[in-house]
């Protein structure tokens, strides 16, 4: 067993259920832990795992188990202070995104795995994802500048409700979801963000006074390119156009298409629905000499893609890879910081109501 990683799992929720499952899968790790305040959450997982040891505290836990690598899988108010203390600790750590809840927090994340030599991984699970690596290629063929188009709302009610609001204690929906996106964008265009400049509306009076469940950003970079992304969580939310991933250059554009084939798609609070593809259409713009457009659109069927579990078995079979391999994250974590700085700025935008520049 020595040359397995051991690995605490701290959040035995969504995430923190599905990456567990990826340790106790993959043979290079060894769970040697399970950290949730809930007993009844753990305590299922735990069972369905074969028995791993389970903590209340993640303090303690760390101190008992002395892990290799920690799995910060909890909500983002703490994603900082468990990453960091891992670290000090002499962990590796793979975290959820965001990666903390301000910049400066993600700095010293990135200065903190610097001097211990540890490995950070944060969890942008869509450059794992096969359909969107292949949509990301794409958007860089067809000329600059790039509109980037983007949203993901979702209509919640019961558990996924109560989840919502719970992340909505401690930041919006365009912050949460939109670090994924816009990480997106910055892929695609490869150019330096200028201003960001966001609106938004409170459409329950569920949440906090100054929170907001409905938001929407615009990003401009220095080749000209401009982002847009949406996103709103509640019961009131349309299903109408929940899934807009589309991107347009001079060449042309590619598009993320739900249901090529017309089949109805499961609703906007399931957690697969935000990572399926099924098909890409990718439109050429060039016309012919009858005026008419010179090649018909291109269809690729994706509906082999991975699913959200197997794309969570991924995330961390490169994290085991960046551990065995010593694969230099530098420019990984500063991505990471690069977007969270972007919808950051986006919410500073929507609470002073100006154009902020970065």
């Amino acid at each position: 067993m020595s040359d397995k990683v051991t690995v605490l799992v701290v959040g035995c929720g969504n995430m923190g259920s599905s990456h567990a499952r990826a340790y106790h899968k993959l043979d290079g790790f060894q769970i040697v832990g399970l950290v949730d305040k809930a007993a009844d959450k753990r305590a299922k997982l735990a069972a369905e795992l074969g028995g791993p040891p389970q903590f209340d505290n993640f303090r303690a836990a760390l101190k008992a188990a002395r892990p290799q690598a920690v799995s910060v899988c909890t909500y983002p108010d703490t994603h900082a202070k468990f990453t960091g203390a891992a670290l000090c600790a002499g962990a590796h750590v793979f975290v959820e995104k965001p990666i903390a809840e301000t910049v400066p927090q993600a700095r010293t994340i990135a200065r903190l795995a610097r001097q211990k030599r540890r490995k950070v991984v944060v969890g942008y699970i869509l450059r794992h994802h096969p359909a969107w690596v292949k949509f990301i290629e794409i958007a860089r063929t067809l000329g600059k500048p790039l509109v980037m188009r983007m949203n993901l709302n979702q209509q919640s009610a019961g558990k996924e409700w109560e989840w919502h609001k719970h992340l909505m204690e401690s930041m919006s929906p365009i912050v949460d979801c939109g670090v994924h996106y816009v990480d997106v964008m910055c892929q695609m265009t490869g150019a330096k963000p200028l201003r960001v400049h966001a609106i938004g509306a409170r459409l329950t009076k569920e949440i906090k006074p100054r929170m907001y469940n409905y938001g929407q950003l615009q990003v401009l970079f220095d080749d000209g390119s401009v982002g847009w992304y949406e996103a709103g969580w509640g019961p009131m939310m349309s299903e109408a156009a929940f899934f807009v991933k589309d991107v347009i250059g001079p060449k042309g554009c590619v598009s993320i298409v739900k249901s090529a084939s017309g089949d109805e798609d499961t609703g906007s609070a399931d957690i697969d629905s935000h990572t399926k593809t099924n098909c890409l259409r990718v439109h050429h713009g060039a016309l012919g000499a009858d005026g008419r457009f010179a090649r018909a659109d291109e269809l690729i069927d994706t509906r082999d893609e991975p699913g959200h579990q197997d794309l969570c078995d991924r995330e961390q079979a490169y994290f085991l890879k960046a551990i065995r391999e010593d694969i230099d994250l530098t420019d990984h974590v500063n991505d990471a910081i690069n977007s969270l700085r972007i919808v950051l700025a986006a919410d500073k935008s929507f609470r002073t109501g100006r154009t902020v520049r970065l």
